[in-house]
């Protein structure tokens, strides 16, 4: 308790940070589960796709050199290429493992297993990446990229943490405004877009009722594929913030993770965009506020208590609203 009491603003702002890329993978899980009432589990890979597409694209570009002025130029190029790569896999992911199954009206719980064999799959193609090398004798000219698969990639782009203002007793630093900053930008960004424009729109109808939308015009394939396409753009430039804050990758990176962001969307309420905001920043303090109070051990432990007693008192979270019945 002394630990947070001593340390109350940095545990804050550092719980803010990490519930800023919470939040934004949530947003993805909030989306499709909005559009299909689906749970798309394999979100998370899509997620870790975009780190490592962001880690080679700069260790490619020899980001590592970077000083001055040109940090902030890789980042740019670092959320470009983490962003697209995950919309690419998303909108890849709908079209294998979900479209068929969409046409077929399979049941649910289908779908649902089709997720966590996607997830699986995704996971396990990154982890044994460096086989396809040996099959076309490329094993040294592509080492830095394809080579270690299990090990973890660091992030090639040196950021010098630099303190830019104090909030009572805590420095906060520029990887702070850099992930805090970017993350409302864009949630922001995607709440005016569903809330005010056409496609957006397309997305709250088809939310609210498939057929009547339908009828009314909406193209509803072309509307989950934009979904798809938003989320995964959402999970790429979490990834970039991740790496910000944590400063590597593994294959495995987007499992934990990505129950974390579910567990942040179902705390703001399922399908709720804003509810996916604010539970990832409940989220996320909660976490730094009980690793302070019990341990860092303690940390996934009080994550998960607390979906549990919200799940308890208010199952449908703490906004409640769903996708469909948002306010325009």
């Amino acid at each position: 308790m002394d630990l947070l009491l001593h340390h109350f603003w940095e545990l804050t702002i550092s719980g803010l940070a990490f519930g800023a890329v919470y939040a934004l993978v949530a947003l993805g899980y909030t989306l499709v589960y909005g559009v299909l009432r689906l749970i798309n589990f394999a979100h998370s890979e899509v997620f870790m796709y975009g780190s490592f597409a962001a880690v080679w694209a700069l260790l490619a570009l020899g980001a590592s050199k970077a000083t001055g002025i040109g940090v902030a130029g890789y980042l740019i190029i670092g959320f470009v290429a983490a962003m697209l790569t995950s919309a690419v896999v998303a909108l890849v992911l709908e079209y294998v493992a979900y479209r068929p199954l969409r046409k077929r009206n399979s049941p649910p719980l289908i779908a649902l297993i089709s997720a966590i064999g996607a997830s699986y799959v995704l996971a396990e193609a990154m982890g044994l990446r460096d086989k396809p090398l040996s099959w076309f004798g490329q094993s040294g000219s592509l080492q830095d990229y394809l080579g270690r698969p299990r090990e973890a990639s660091p992030f090639p782009l040196q950021i010098n943490t630099v303190r830019l203002f104090r909030v009572f007793d805590y420095q906060v630093s520029n990887k702070d405004v850099i992930v805090l900053g970017s993350a409302i930008v864009m949630m922001v960004i995607l709440d005016q877009f569903v809330k005010r424009s056409r496609l957006g729109r397309g997305i709250r109808a088809v939310a609210q009722d498939p057929e009547a939308a339908a009828l009314m015009g909406v193209n509803r394939d072309r509307v989950i594929r934009l979904t798809f396409v938003i989320g995964g753009a959402m999970a790429g430039a979490a990834a970039m913030m991740y790496l910000i804050k944590v400063g590597q990758t593994r294959y495995n990176a987007g499992f934990i993770l990505g129950v974390k962001a579910f567990t942040a969307a179902v705390l703001g309420g399922i399908g709720n965009l804003r509810g996916a905001l604010l539970g990832g920043f409940v989220l996320g303090v909660a976490e730094s506020y009980g690793s302070a109070i019990f341990g860092s051990n303690w940390k996934d432990v009080v994550a998960f208590t607390l979906l549990v007693v919200i799940l308890l008192f208010r199952p449908t979270g703490i906004l409640g609203e769903s996708l469909g019945k948002a306010r325009a």
